[in-house]
Order: C-alpha cells, then sequence, then structure tokens
C-alpha cells in the first residue's frame, strides 16, 4: 500500500476552506487589500469586518464601539490574580492565563452558537489589552489605568500602557500595525485555534491554544528578537560585519524571509515608512539607519526581504514600550482574526485530523520481560 505524499511542515497542503483572508496576490481580508484597510480603515472597522463579515455602516461602526466599550472592565477577581502572579513569569503566559480567566466570568462560554460567538470575540477583543496594560504596570510597582470609552481602541491602548496621552502619529501608527497584525489565513497559531475549535470545544480554549502557539520564537516571537539584534549590532558601522558573522554561523536572523512571501512581505512595505517619520520624531533616527544597513546587507547576500516584524518591533520601540508587550501586542491584534477563524470553523465544523506516515519498526513479537536479555 502505497504512502500519501508527505509535505514537511504541511508546506503547500490545503488544509481547509475560509472567506476570511486571502494570500493570493497580496494579503487581503474578506476582498480588502490590507494597503486599502491599513491606509483607510480603523482597526475598530477592520475587528468588524472580520468577526461581522463586512465593513460597517456609519451607524454600525457607533454600535459596535458602544458594544466595545462597555465591556471595557476586568472582573477584579482577575486583577486580584494579576498581583499573585509572580513577577518573572513571561507576559506571552499571563496572557494566556488571562483568556482562560475571563472564561470563567463568562456566561456564555459553553455556548457555541455563531452569536454567541460573536458576542464572547468581542468582549476578549476588549478585555485581553485591558488584562494586558494591568499586568504591565503592576509589575511595574503602578496601579492600572483605567480603559477610556472616548478614545479609539489604539489609543486607549497606549493610554492604558503608557499614562502618557499618545501623539496622533503614534496612535495611527498603532491602529495600522494591530490592522496589519490582525489575520493571516492559516498560520500556526490560527491553525491551532481552528483545531481545538474543532473537536466541538469553546472559544476562550481555543484561543489559549493560539496564544501557546504564537509565543514560540518562529511566529510570534520573532517580533522580540528584532529589537534584541539591533541593539546587539550597536551602530550601522558594525553591521555589515555582524550580518556576515551570523550567516557564516548559518543563524537565522529574525525578521526576514517568509513562508508565504517569497518577494517581499507587504505589510512590512507599508510599515516601514511610519518607522522612518516616528524614528524622527523620537530621536531614532540611528537605529532606523542602522536597521536599513542590516536589511541590504541580507537583501544583498541571501536575497531574503524583511517581513513584518522588522519594521514593528521598531515601531513600538519608538513609541517607548518595553520590549516583553511586542507579542501580546500580536496578540491583542490576532484575537480579532482567531475568533473570526473559530466562529468560522464551528458554523461549518469537521472534526481536523490529519494522518501520519509511520516511520518506526516493522511488525514485532511479543517477548516477556525475562527473555528480553540482561
Amino acid at each position: 500500500m502505497s504512502q500519501p505524499q508527505y509535505s514537511p511542515g504541511l508546506e503547500g497542503v490545503v488544509a481547509g476552506e475560509t472567506a476570511i483572508s486571502s494570500l493570493d496576490g497580496g494579503l487581503s481580508y474578506r476582498g480588502y487589500s490590507i494597503e486599502d484597510l491599513a491606509h483607510h480603515a480603523s482597526f475598530e472597522e477592520v475587528a468588524h469586518l472580520l468577526l461581522h463579515g463586512d465593513l460597517p455602516t456609519a451607524g454600525e461602526l457607533d454600535d459596535f464601539r458602544r458594544r466595545l466599550g462597555s465591556q471595557e472592565v476586568v472582573p477584579p477577581p482577575i486583577l486580584e490574580t494579576l498581583r499573585r502572579i509572580p513577577v518573572k513569569v513571561p507576559m506571552m503566559d499571563v496572557m494566556r492565563t488571562g483568556a482562560s480567566l475571563l472564561a470563567h466570568w463568562d456566561n456564555e462560554v459553553a455556548d457555541n452558537a455563531h452569536d454567541a460567538n460573536v458576542r464572547k470575540a468581542e468582549r476578549l477583543l476588549v478585555q485581553l489589552p485591558i488584562l494586558m496594560a494591568a499586568r504591565h504596570r503592576l509589575v511595574q510597582g503602578k496601579e492600572p489605568v483605567s480603559a477610556d470609552p472616548r478614545r479609539s481602541f489604539a489609543e486607549n491602548l497606549l493610554w492604558m500602557l503608557l499614562r502618557n496621552q499618545p501623539t496622533p502619529q503614534m496612535t495611527r501608527a498603532m491602529d495600522v500595525s494591530l490592522i496589519l497584525y490582525a489575520e493571516h489565513e492559516f498560520n500556526a497559531s490560527t491553525f491551532t485555534a481552528r483545531v481545538i475549535a474543532s473537536t466541538l470545544s469553546d472559544l476562550h480554549s481555543s484561543i489559549c491554544g493560539a496564544i501557546g502557539a504564537l509565543k514560540g520564537p518562529l511566529h510570534g516571537g520573532a517580533n522580540e528578537r528584532v529589537l534584541a539584534i539591533l541593539q546587539s549590532i550597536g551602530t550601522t558601522d558594525k553591521a555589515e560585519a555582524w550580518v556576515m558573522d551570523a550567516l557564516a554561523k548559518k543563524q537565522r536572523i529574525m525578521g526576514f524571509g517568509h513562508r508565504v512571501y517569497k518577494d517581499g512581505d507587504p505589510r512590512a512595505a507599508y510599515v516601514k515608512p511610519m518607522c522612518s517619520e516616528l524614528a524622527a520624531q523620537t530621536g531614532n533616527t540611528p537605529m532606523e539607519e542602522l536597521a536599513d544597513k542590516v536589511q541590504e546587507v541580507v537583501w544583498r547576500e541571501k536575497k531574503l526581504p524583511p517581513n513584518v516584524d522588522w519594521p514593528t518591533a521598531r515601531l513600538y520601540h519608538y513609541f517607548g514600550l518595553a520590549v516583553e508587550l511586542y507579542t501580546p501586542l500580536f496578540v491583542v491584534a490576532r484575537t480579532a482574526g482567531w475568533s473570526a477563524h473559530v466562529i468560522e470553523q464551528l458554523d461549518q465544523n469537521r472534526l481536523i485530523r490529519p494522518a501520519a506516515n509511520y516511520t518506526g519498526p516493522g511488525k514485532r513479537e511479543w517477548k516477556a520481560v525475562g527473555d528480553r536479555g540482561a
């Protein structure tokens, strides 16, 4: 009996159907190009598009924002738990725990009906960033900052983290980064969420699993490693030697290359100008010049273009955000996409159960323990 063809990492394998996003001819969400969305939309509009299937009308957007604002409270017992988690625990672990804790206070957690899942997704969308910001401030010895329903999602996020009024440029840059991170077809974390949902588990469990997958440095954790690379190089004059040494040692340079985008990540191209603008405004032009030099050498030597993590890590650094927040911010954005996929999976569910090619020993005969040798 011949074995089915095996593709390591499932590369090129079609594992399902989705109406949420496409990578064909560039990234698009429900038919809208990522460039159009990043240029024209707010994150709230994109979240509505992903969760409800279409861009909102003016009235629908007002209603959506009101619903999100009404959910901007985390149950006090959860905040108390955040105080008790050891300081050394990584923020991504706290995010995973937080998503699980929120399930205990959600009265619809076990209801997998479409409308119930949409309502749960909207709650998670606003509660996870509040949880993240609260934990960040508690670790610093500061009290959490309450969300302000008068602010946009992106502005609120920066306000809760920094307790400073963000500039319009910072708010817009955060808005764009959330839009670009919100969804990306059947990536590792999204596929994890769909596998969990396919067992008829619940939305919160699926999001917990997705966060666990995103934690890995080959997926979401790459953006944290990007800043470490730039800081370890230090200055532009050392960039070429550092890159050449890393390539000689066959080290992977985080922030470059992508499983899908062989000719360049369109998200990275969109963020780059915003990085340059914010670098000039915040006194970070030397880092931006260093990043440009590294990018130039990597392209010259390996023809690897940057992915979205390369500029976004710098963008968050220019905001003044701590490195441990970079991947959790990815969680905040991708919760919209993950939830949309969980909802889609459960609306037309079939248990995801792939086959495997067995590579172990052939048939063997049982031997009693005394007959197995000394």
